[in-house]
């Protein structure tokens, strides 16, 4: 797994432990944690996604 999509999941699960918190405690600041969560997963896809494709693509160009 890429560097920057570990990062990225690690940011995950610290909005998620953060916005459980906020919403514990009464805040609604725990929506801009969610909000947070939604864009560092989609980060986190990405470069899980773009690693997979370079691999497949370097195999690819090996083979031919």
């Amino acid at each position: 797994m890429p560097r920057l999509a570990l990062y990225a999941l690690a940011v995950c699960v610290l909005a998620v432990a953060a916005a459980v918190v906020s919403f514990a405690r009464g805040s609604w600041l725990g929506i801009v944690w969610i909000l947070l969560l939604g864009v560092a997963s989609n980060i986190a896809w990405y470069y899980v996604r773009k690693a997979k494709n370079d691999k497949a693509a370097e195999q690819g160009s090996a083979a031919g």
